[in-house]
């Protein structure tokens, strides 16, 4: 299993071949604010470059699953914008963006309709953030899963680490109210098979590091500033806008 480097707030994901190169994805926007005219004996491969990152952008974007009973999203499935994010509990990263980034979106753009926030568990630290990962979607059987994401990233949390009886006290703090479910949920072979589906599609994609986003397919990585994520939304927007 890959191992987080979380001295580093952002690393590309690397895409599976049917869909394309990540590095190529990740500097599309960087590269497109800064490239020079092309000149006329490139011109033709940089327009099938171009092409093959529509083609994939396109792929990543059916990714998002739209389910209005997706307990572990957020917004309407008929959002025009999705934001996927594949985290672990047990990343600081993570946290940061929990506590600095989401709320601040959901207030802009889920609440009035814009955006769509869909979950993926990605537990790469070892036991403990798989033994969350369960939890979270444990929770999420009560209709809790988000009041348990705000309780494991509050600051500090992650430092108490997530065992049993941590993962107790953070399911009662997140208003889960049958415990006994919750801890038959969290062990049973659903939670396993739910965040191995998770986990599978993250590693497909070729993804390395936590957290590492989608948006409308265009992939975002790390705890970047606000102002980054807010952009990217409003942008993925008006190229739906422009698509219907």
């Amino acid at each position: 299993m890959p191992k987080n480097t979380t001295s580093s707030k952002a690393r590309p994901l690397a895409l599976v071949a049917a869909v394309a190169v990540a590095a190529a994805l990740l500097g599309t926007v960087s590269y497109t604010a800064t490239r020079p005219e092309p000149r006329a004996d490139t011109s033709q491969q940089e327009a099938a470059s171009g092409q093959q990152l529509d083609d994939a952008t396109a792929q990543l974007t059916k990714l998002a699953r739209r389910d209005a009973d997706d307990a572990l999203a957020q917004g309407r499935a008929d959002a025009p914008v999705v934001l996927i994010e594949y985290a672990d509990f047990a990343c600081g990263y993570c946290g940061k963006f929990a506590r600095d980034t989401e709320p601040a979106l959901v207030k802009k753009y889920v609440d009035e309709g814009t955006l769509r926030i869909e979950w993926r568990n990605f537990p790469i630290f070892g036991a403990e953030s798989e033994a969350a990962a369960r939890a979270s979607w444990a929770a999420g059987q009560q209709g809790r899963f988000w009041q348990f994401h705000a309780a494991a990233y509050q600051e500090g949390a992650k430092e108490k680490g997530f065992g049993a009886d941590r993962l107790d006290a953070l399911a009662r703090e997140a208003g889960v109210e049958d415990l006994a479910r919750f801890r038959a949920d969290r062990d049973s072979d659903a939670a396993r098979a739910a965040v191995k589906k998770d986990q599978d599609e993250a590693y497909r994609l070729g993804a390395t590091s936590t957290p590492s986003f989608l948006v409308n397919g265009q992939p975002l990585a790390g705890a970047q500033p606000t102002a980054t994520f807010e952009q990217a939304v409003e942008e993925a927007a008006r190229t739906a806008k422009a698509a219907r």
